[in-house]
């Protein structure tokens, strides 16, 4: 029988259909494998094929834009938002408008074209980690922007145009719809019971263990209660952490032995498949908070969203959290790095 779920951070209903198949091998998708074909801009040697890198971890004496690095972070070459300039708000009866100011940057996450987050050794993972947050302290400097959002396209079907593994971040004069109903609805839930619904979530979710699909002393990924796609995943830090880049530093080695190890059995579980993740942050200006609570939202291309979806504003999922967590938590994955 199909199921209304409505979720809790956001308010959004949820179809979970369960009539249209639920286990991994019900999904037809192509796998992301690597090719390794033509010249690749992120490949070491090839530095001057991007635009002048604006960070880069791991070299020991040469210059900006040389081999040598283990991160590499550089301007999109072709960006959502430009960096110069005004924002120049204005009105124009009952629109709005200003100029598209911000700023896109790629986070080049290892020099090896052949790896991946799933395939890095931990200690990679969390340069890459460091590398979101170092970038994320310094933007937060523009007084233009209201929001940084971190995201990864992993293979073509997720939006990635380059094979070479690697993350993006915006950075926003504005705070994203999604972002401030999270905010605003985790901020009424505060109210009325002086708790974090995050952290209440995490609680719950560590009694009933059914949406649980691994954990470490520090971070816990678990399958949303009202999942919009297939074999989505949150992963959360377990005590109360309400921005990003304001994390305690042990904790970016606990949460990147979590997230490869997790994105390692998704490979396992799914056939490798292409996936988005986002990094939900508290806004610029609204870090320090008890209410709002940052995580990672890990969402596998495996369905597409098409005319109900966009009609209604509901997701429809065939796959139950429940199963989803269980096929994850029985992946045997290599865990050594």
């Amino acid at each position: 029988m199909p199921e209304l779920r409505k979720d809790p951070i956001t308010g959004r209903w949820v179809i979970i259909s369960t009539e249209r198949g639920k286990r991994p091998s019900d999904f037809v998708r192509e796998s992301v494998e690597i090719k390794n074909k033509g010249v690749c801009p992120f490949c070491p040697g090839n530095e001057g094929k991007t635009p002048p890198e604006i960070l880069a971890y791991g070299r020991n004496g040469s210059g900006r834009d040389t081999p040598g690095w283990t991160v590499r972070v550089v301007p999109n070459k072709f960006p959502a938002l430009g960096i110069e300039g005004g924002l120049d708000r204005e009105g124009e009866g009952l629109f709005d408008r200003m100029n598209g100011v911000g700023a896109h940057e790629v986070i080049v996450e290892t020099p090896d074209h052949n790896l991946t987050m799933a395939t890095m050794p931990d200690k990679a993972v969390e340069e890459t980690l460091w590398a979101y947050r170092d970038r994320m302290v310094d933007l937060k400097n523009d007084r233009r922007f209201r929001y940084v959002l971190l995201f990864k396209n992993h293979g073509e079907p997720a939006g990635a145009s380059l094979e070479h593994t690697h993350s993006q971040l915006i950075a926003l004069p504005i705070v994203p719809k999604r972002v401030r109903e999270e905010v605003d609805n985790s901020k009424r839930y505060y109210d009325e019971k002086e708790r974090c619904i995050f952290c209440d979530m995490i609680r719950q979710e560590i009694e009933t263990e059914k949406r649980v699909i691994m954990e470490n002393d520090q971070f816990i990924a678990l399958a949303p209660y009202a999942p919009r796609f297939p074999f989505e995943t949150w992963i959360l830090p377990r005590q109360h952490s309400s921005a990003f880049e304001n994390m305690a530093s042990p904790l970016y080695g606990g949460l990147a032995r979590l997230l490869r190890e997790f994105l390692g059995r998704l490979d396992a579980v799914l056939a490798k498949p292409s996936y988005n993740y986002v990094v939900h942050t508290s806004p610029i200006g609204e870090e320090m908070n008890d209410h709002y609570h940052w995580h990672i939202e890990m969402m596998p291309k495996l369905t597409k969203v098409a005319g109900f979806e966009w009609g209604t504003g509901f997701y429809i999922n065939p796959t139950p959290p429940e199963e989803a967590a269980r096929f994850l938590r029985e992946a045997a994955v290599e865990t050594k790095r």
